[in-house]
């Protein structure tokens, strides 16, 4: 027996920071702690969080930058796709 709302697997945990450093004071919203997914999925994950955030954003280093504070969206597209985010720092 499977719940019908379950995901279709749990890809582990990442995490989402809200971070200034580096940046000119400038906000982004930071997800780091894949393991296992590439580039290409990372690059469409981060295609999608642009689409809904309506913001700019980038792959760099293997963590995904999107542009200003929107952790809440940004964990609603990790959830639909199988991850656990979890808020981190401040």
């Amino acid at each position: 027996m499977t719940p019908a709302t379950a995901p279709a697997k749990n890809r582990g945990r990442v995490d989402i920071k809200r971070t200034t450093a580096g940046r000119g004071g400038k906000t982004v919203t930071l997800v780091t702690g894949f393991v296992g997914i590439g580039l290409p999925e990372k690059e469409s994950l981060a295609k999608k969080m642009r689409n809904a955030c309506g913001c700019g954003g980038t792959v760099k280093d293997g963590e995904i930058e999107i542009q200003g504070d929107q952790r809440e969206k940004i964990a609603q597209i990790l959830t639909e796709a199988g991850f656990r985010p979890v808020f981190a720092g401040g």
